[in-house]
């Protein structure tokens, strides 16, 4: 029995006749861009929110640039954000010029919120906590840090569409939530695409000018802008996928319950939940300490892996000139040594998930 580690068209066969009829309704309109799938795809998902606006552009990681040029974040600033995550999340910080600062994971695999406070210095302008595998960031404790310091909040919620924290929607807690809309997210497009969402009138004004060249009329640049617009294809399947984002967090759910239920391999350990946050399992990992070992001994047995995040942003090659080692966020590197991701995802039939424990037990 083969495994995959995701199947995008399983997901995309549960509505495949609604997902057909929203493309060929983009494409027969004759408009594009900036065009009425996006704006009613950014209205649907700011409800859904709760938020007054949403800001649709061309992926996650413009959402995180815009998001922190919106909030005037540039050469000089600090930004607090967690030494386990993907790249992208320093790349919005490191883009506009500032200076990303580290605070190791928890338990939780999250930003430990209770070392960020010893890292703020005079001249950290934000937090950026970063919504890990479908499991919101401790909220409450961070919100409060952001307050007393008069800092800008901004939540990378790339990986945790719809998931909460004490009944709070993750995106909403801070000045700006932003969203990837990968195919392999909880809410995925069929490319790429990302949204930007806040309660700021003037902060969703500035970002539609920043995604639009800086303008609100054709060659009329009032700001310095770029080209980051959600195209109305990826915007019409978008609406589908919304309106059943709910019914597969809650699949995914049920998929991960099996897997907790089922692995009592010691040598495979589940991270715990935060008992506070709606877990919505974009991923479903594990940690292993012979990680190689392990993902060697699933694939001769025709089970597919993956590994989030081998190398953490604080050891990128790119960012070589920071001078970091390993064990200066020890549990960052444990995370980044010992993860793995085991299949999840909507489509994966029970008996294959039953078959991924079945394996799991035996190593």
């Amino acid at each position: 029995m083969a495994i995959e580690t995701v199947v995008l068209k399983r997901t995309f066969n549960a509505h495949k006749d609604e997902y057909e009829e929203a493309a060929l309704r983009a494409l027969n309109s004759g408009w594009y861009i900036l065009g009425n799938e996006m704006q009613e795809f950014e209205e649907q998902f700011a409800s859904y929110l709760g938020v007054k606006h949403c800001v649709a552009v061309n992926s996650g990681t413009d959402a995180l640039i815009l998001a922190l040029r919106a909030l005037d974040i540039h050469e000089g600033d600090e930004v607090i954000v967690p030494a386990n995550t993907y790249i992208a999340s320093v790349i919005g910080v490191t883009e506009n010029g500032a200076t990303p600062v580290f605070v190791d994971a928890d338990k939780f695999m999250e930003i430990d919120a209770d070392g960020i406070e010893e890292k703020i210095t005079n001249r950290t302008k934000a937090i950026l906590p970063v919504h890990l595998f479908g499991q919101t960031s401790r909220m409450d404790r961070i919100k409060a840090l952001a307050d007393k310091y008069h800092l800008k909040l901004i939540e990378d919620c790339a990986q945790c569409h719809g998931s909460k924290y004490k009944g709070q929607y993750a995106g909403t807690f801070g000045d700006i939530g932003c969203f990837s809309f990968y195919p392999t997210k909880p809410l995925g497009a069929l490319g790429d695409a990302g949204a930007i969402v806040t309660n700021d009138n003037e902060v969703a004004e500035r970002l539609r000018l920043l995604r639009n060249y800086g303008s609100k009329i054709k060659y009329h640049n009032e700001i310095n802008g770029i080209n980051s617009r959600m195209d109305e294809v990826q915007a019409s399947v978008l609406k589908i996928g919304l309106k059943y984002l709910d019914e597969g967090n809650e699949i995914r759910k049920k998929q991960a319950r099996m897997y907790m239920e089922g692995i009592k391999n010691p040598k495979v350990i589940i991270p715990p939940v935060n008992e506070n946050a709606d877990h919505v399992y974009h991923l479903f990992p594990v940690l292993v300490k012979e990680r190689d070992k392990f993902q060697k001994y699933l694939l001769e047995n025709e089970i597919k892996t993956q590994v989030h995040y081998p190398i953490p942003p604080y050891m990128a090659e790119c960012y070589k000139d920071w001078r970091y080692v390993w064990s200066d966020f020890p549990n960052a590197e444990r995370y980044a040594k010992q993860e793995v991701s085991l299949p999840i995802y909507v489509g994966l039939p029970d008996a294959e998930l039953q078959y991924v424990i079945d394996v799991v037990n035996r190593y």
